[in-house]
């Protein structure tokens, strides 16, 4: 994917840390070759109510997840995670696509979707506060590019100083959502 200048965009996620991380790379090889690809693995709970959630999309951002990709993802993570058992103790699995106001976890993500509303949160204070909303204007670099509408003032953050980001759901993101966008 190429950025607002035309460069080429890094391959930068942060789709998992932690155990999650460790899961994240037992399965991503395998969700590859069935045409998926990770959007974000999170744990979520406590030893007893353990959840390993798994939000995957297709790889040709084209086609729909659908209820049956949902189910096929869920049995070969099933296969998988039976076999190496990275997660102590049982855990309830959740697979689903990211839906509309999905999560941003990939730096190309700011890019496909630039002209949309996002809230960002960083790691590090930047001028002063780490929560940003605005328009995405894509990336320079490796650097996301938003627009604080709000405030008349634009801003580059670093997307390795990134914690985490969401589409905010609007009727213009529902809108092109429905016109397959």
């Amino acid at each position: 994917m190429l950025d607002a200048k035309g460069g080429t965009i890094p391959l930068l996620a942060k789709t998992s840390d932690g155990k999650a991380a460790q899961i994240e790379q037992i399965i991503a090889p395998t969700l590859a070759s069935m045409g998926f690809d990770i959007v974000r693995v999170m744990i979520t709970g406590g030893d007893e109510r353990k959840t390993l959630q798994v939000m995957a999309e297709h790889s040709d951002l084209t086609q729909i997840m659908t209820v049956d990709n949902c189910s096929d993802i869920s049995r070969a993570i099933e296969a998988l995670l039976d076999v190496e058992d990275p997660i102590s103790g049982a855990f309830r699995l959740e697979v689903s696509s990211p839906g509309i106001d999905r999560p941003l976890t990939r730096l190309s993500d700011f890019q496909r979707f630039a002209g949309f509303d996002a809230r960002v949160e960083m790691l590090i204070n930047v001028d002063g506060r780490r929560r940003f909303k605005g328009r995405l204007l894509g990336v320079e670099g490796e650097a996301i590019h938003l627009d604080l509408e709000e405030e008349e003032a634009e801003v580059y953050l670093a997307f390795q100083d990134m914690s985490r980001a969401k589409l905010i759901l609007t009727d213009e993101l529902i809108a092109a959502a429905q016109a397959g966008g």
